[in-house]
């Protein structure tokens, strides 16, 4: 299984320095948090606001994200993924929107990380699923 944090999926929406990378992974599948589309809806919009989209950008970046929501598998189960976020906020130094991503990533791998895979561009949120287990992509 490999999960995918909003951050990487920004990446297949908008050209970064990594979307190269993240569009290779994401041919294995996404899964991600049943969130996930709105933290990066929140990104592309910031982005048009502070004027490093174009409308005709901002436009296609929409598009983009609406065929990849359409196609990826949504963690949408709350109350397991808030139990394992409650956890993960005492364990590791996270925002409660990353804990949830973690938390649905737990979710996902029914709790068993090690031999899946974690698609992540935060480097905090990287750190504590690699600390969790799984391994963290893409590779450095």
């Amino acid at each position: 299984m490999r999960y995918w944090d909003a951050s990487a999926l920004v990446a297949l929406c908008v050209a970064e320095t990594n979307t190269s990378a993240v569009r290779r992974l994401a041919r294995a599948g996404i899964v991600t948090w049943a969130v996930s589309a709105v933290e990066i809806a929140s990104a592309i919009e910031r982005r048009t606001r502070e004027g490093s989209l174009t409308d005709a950008e901002r436009a296609a970046a929409r598009a983009a994200l609406g065929e990849l929501a359409a196609a990826w598998t949504e963690i949408a189960a709350l109350g397991p993924v808030r139990e394992r976020a409650m956890r993960l906020v005492a364990t590791h130094a996270l925002r409660v929107a990353d804990a949830m991503q973690l938390g649905a990533a737990l979710v996902a791998a029914s709790d068993r990380p090690v031999g899946h895979d974690f698609v992540c561009a935060d480097v905090r949120l990287g750190n504590a699923a690699a600390r969790e287990g799984f391994r963290l992509l893409p590779e450095a």
